[in-house]
């Protein structure tokens, strides 16, 4: 079982950055992929971005060049750090990861993972 938990939300002007951190509890961070996701009002779950078990990255063509997915096994936690905030990138973001056999494989459809967080919320205004 794994617990997560997001922080570093919060309301920013546009242009400004935020950098969301996601704890996990549990034993064996590294066997796991990550990834976050938004959910904005009246919208689906959307990818923002995976990380794959030794760090390889994809991203949604709509923050890619501006925001930067990370990890540190060390400390079970994945960064999402957010450049260039656009109002249209306020939401709902969630952390989830899956136990992945894979050290390669990152993972971008919400029907991939089985643990998430609570969500933080993020406001760009304009």
């Amino acid at each position: 079982q794994v617990q997560l938990v997001e922080s570093g939300g919060g309301l920013v002007q546009t242009g400004g950055s935020l950098r969301l951190l996601c704890a996990a509890s549990g034993r064996a961070f590294s066997d796991y992929a990550a990834g976050w996701f938004r959910q904005a009002p009246g919208e689906e779950r959307e990818l923002v971005a995976a990380i794959s078990r030794n760090g390889g990255a994809d991203y949604a063509d709509s923050v890619k060049g501006r925001f930067t997915i990370s990890r540190d096994n060390a400390k079970n936690t994945v960064y999402l750090q957010m450049n260039s905030l656009k109002p249209e990138d306020s939401a709902v973001y969630y952390c989830a990861v899956k136990w992945s056999a894979s050290f390669l494989v990152s993972y971008t459809r919400v029907a991939d993972y089985n643990y998430w967080g609570q969500g933080t919320q993020v406001t760009v205004s304009s």
